[in-house]
């Protein structure tokens, strides 16, 4: 992986909007990192913070049943999200498909091209 492939999978956790503000700030901080003495240390906090944060899909059907989810998305979109992630679990997913997790997924992939 060359990179310029590791800096695009790194803008992809930062503009993904379900990723977290930490997950966006290894990002940033990795993209800043590239090419210098402080890369490797930069990577693998990267990879850490994916590992933190991607959410498996059990977890997310979770949330999605639940109150808080209803409360920050409103009822109609927390069951739309619910019925999605219960259909892609069947299907054999592991982990939420949002884009932040989607990120995350690829940069764990990956984690031998970034350490």
């Amino acid at each position: 992986m060359n990179i310029e492939e590791k800096r695009a999978l790194a803008q992809s956790a930062i503009d993904a909007a379900s990723s977290c503000p930490e997950f966006k700030e290894a990002a940033q901080n990795y993209i800043s990192a590239l090419g210098t003495d402080g890369e490797a240390t930069a990577a693998a906090a990267l990879v850490a913070e994916a590992k933190e944060d991607i959410s498996p899909i059990d977890g997310t059907i979770a949330f999605f049943g639940s109150d808080m989810a209803k409360q920050i998305f409103g009822e109609e979109l927390a069951a739309e999200k619910l019925a999605h992630a219960k259909e892609i679990k069947a299907k054999g997913a592991v982990y939420c498909d949002c884009p932040g997790c989607l990120a995350a997924k690829a940069i764990i992939d990956a984690e031998a091209e970034f350490c």
